[in-house]
């Protein structure tokens, strides 16, 4: 298959999926294009926004679409490790002997909602460390793999709201974005409350399989990117640390510490997908500034002063992207 068939077949794949999760979800057409960049980019998505903005509803709907396993853990400040990993417990065997068997817990799925993955205790948020980076989980010194194709789409409340525990930062990086959900327009509420207070909602089909998913991670791996290009990313990662050349008066005065090399990373992955949703086989600087927010929001830690005076994160990327402005290509 040649470059230009490959593109148009993705495109229309994404395109059918969008068009199933519509049927169910009003609005919010920049979250679900954010959700699939990470599914293709084969990374994993924060969804941010107050309760009862459809964000478990969104993410129930894409695995269905996808006819992918689905799990969902709400967290709770009870909420245990072994809640989400699973755990080793004693079984009789046929022949009547007593032996340890592995229960699997709700990370063994293809498409896993961390549902208000803040309000749990650290030590429990960090049970999904090992399956998001090296998919795969480690229990009582035995290590379990986890079937592909796997994302981990994580919501939770902003973090100035009551009983809610921030994220580490180590945590942070393993998201490839961090995505804001929005309160709806009027508009779209009305729409809302037509499909909900009017009898059964509608239900998406299945569009697409596990194997191709997986043959369009692969086609985003192949997408080429420019010398320049990928140069323009890199300088826009190393902006967001205070102590570098490309770095903006702002950042400067108001960061403490910037992107981890994860961040060049998320930028590339999503802008190869980015440019195949655009009907384009290769990246340009455009595509690199579309996802640079998602994908850098949430690795930029503020320092004192930064927070203080209630510096928004996405500011300083605008700013960033300003600087270091490339003509399209």
């Amino acid at each position: 298959m040649d470059a230009n068939a490959a593109v148009s077949e993705f495109v229309t794949k994404i395109d059918a999926i969008k068009s199933q999760m519509a049927r169910v979800i009003v609005g919010q057409e920049q979250i679900v294009e954010g959700i699939l960049m990470c599914l293709c980019g084969g990374g994993h998505a924060l969804l941010e926004g107050v309760p009862g903005l459809g964000k478990t509803l969104m993410v129930r709907t894409l695995s269905q679409s996808l006819g992918l396993h689905f799990a969902r853990i709400q967290f709770t400040p009870d909420l245990m490790p072994a809640d989400v990993t699973g755990t080793n417990i004693i079984a009789e065997s046929p022949d009547g002997r007593k032996e340890f068997q592995f229960q699997h817990g709700p990370v063994f799925t293809n498409v896993l909602l961390a549902d208000e993955i803040n309000r749990a205790t650290p030590k429990t948020q960090s049970a999904l460390l090992e399956a998001m980076q090296e998919r795969s989980v480690t229990v009582a010194g035995k290590t379990y793999q986890l079937a592909e194709p796997y994302i981990v789409l994580a919501t939770q409340n902003p973090l100035e709201m009551e009983g809610t525990y921030p994220l580490p930062e180590a945590q942070l990086d393993r998201f490839l974005f961090k995505l804001k959900v929005y309160f709806p327009s009027l508009e779209e509420l009305l729409q809302i409350l037509n499909r909900t207070t009017t009898g059964a909602g509608d239900r998406p089909d299945e569009v697409i399989d596990a194997a191709g998913i997986m043959t369009l991670r692969r086609l985003v791996r192949e997408v080429p990117i420019a010398p320049h290009i990928q140069e323009h990313a890199v300088r826009i990662m190393l902006g967001t640390h205070p102590d570098s050349e490309f770095a903006t008066e702002n950042v400067q005065k108001y960061v403490r510490y910037g992107s981890s090399p994860r961040g060049a990373q998320a930028i590339i992955l999503a802008g190869k997908v980015r440019a195949l949703l655009q009907g384009r086989f290769h990246v340009s600087s455009e595509d690199v500034d579309f996802v640079a927010r998602p994908a850098l929001r949430h690795r930029i830690i503020l320092n004192f002063e930064g927070q203080a005076e209630s510096i928004e994160t996405d500011t300083l990327i605008d700013e960033l992207l300003t600087k270091h402005a490339l003509i399209a290509a």
